[in-house]
């Protein structure tokens, strides 16, 4: 079910990819204990957690913001024919999901004017581009791509150095800048009046999310600034690839409290499907309560 939300004269559509439990609950956050898995798993599982293999649930997909100027596309998922050996479950996919989801909105490749990059990972950028006679171009010809300065500079370096450690750089970023299509911003970027960026840094170096609408009537695009409603109730707690685990841990506590028991919508991009809740307070943590169907 990917419900569109309605913000006055705006609307964001989740676009869903994927969704799989695949990554092992105690290797994606390694400093969780048992005792606090034990503590939670009656309400993580089976939705968030599943016991069959003590895998996370995970949703990978996008959010297209529809406003009455532009249509956005906020990340781009895994991709078709990336390769990406050290994750099966994301290897050499060849999938029309993607792309009929965007054509149930009435939208083609065509139509997206921006597409925002929250991070450069490789399940956010992977549909920037696309296989055409053996050459990556941009999948949406007509969008400008926003990269936040320092994640850009960070990730390209990294690729300089060892192109084989980020291979989505390769093929889903670095397209992107030779066909002279990215659009460099700040991480607190204003776009326009109803869809801001908000800096959000630690799980990577320069991680953005995007808010949508007016005070009273908005919703939080969060990027990977949260994985799993475990990083509600434990806000320092880190997950593997994070770039500073400290950092993150402190971005969302100021986060969390911005938005808790506000009318705000979070959609959380790697929450199963549907992701969008409300924020409460829950102990010296919070949690995500789904919205009301």
């Amino acid at each position: 079910m990917t419900t569109a939300i309605t913000l006055n004269d705006i609307t964001i559509h989740p676009i869903v990819e994927q969704q799989g439990a695949w990554f092992e609950v105690f290797r994606f956050f390694p400093t969780l204990s048992k005792g606090q898995l034990d503590e939670n798993r009656s309400w993580l599982a089976p939705t968030f957690l599943d016991p069959a293999n003590n895998c996370l649930v995970f949703c990978i997909q996008a959010f297209v913001i529809r406003t009455p100027h532009h249509n956005i596309l906020v990340d781009a998922c895994v991709g078709n024919h990336k390769p990406r050996p050290t994750r099966p479950f994301w290897n050499m996919l060849d999938s029309d999901r993607f792309e009929n989801g965007l054509g149930a909105i009435g939208l083609g490749v065509n139509d997206i004017d921006y597409v925002m990059c929250t991070h450069l990972h490789g399940d956010h950028v992977g549909w920037n581009t696309r296989l055409e006679n053996g050459r990556w171009v941009p999948t949406f010809p007509k969008a400008r791509y926003i990269m936040a300065d320092r994640e850009l500079s960070y990730w390209t370096q990294r690729e300089r150095e060892d192109p084989q450690s980020v291979p989505w750089i390769t093929d889903s970023v670095l397209p992107i800048v030779a066909a002279k299509r990215e659009a460099i911003v700040r991480s607190d970027f204003a776009f326009e009046e109803q869809v801001r960026l908000i800096a959000t840094p630690g799980h990577t170096i320069d991680h953005f999310s995007v808010l949508v609408g007016r005070a009273g009537a908005d919703a939080l695009i969060t990027g990977d600034m949260v994985h799993s409603p475990l990083q509600g109730r434990y806000p320092e707690l880190g997950m593997m690839v994070d770039y500073d685990s400290a950092q993150a841990g402190r971005t969302r506590r100021a986060i969390f409290d911005r938005f808790c028991g506000e009318p705000t919508i979070m959609c959380v991009t790697h929450f199963p499907a549907p992701s969008t809740c409300h924020l409460q307070r829950w102990d010296d943590g919070y949690r995500f309560v789904a919205l009301a169907a």
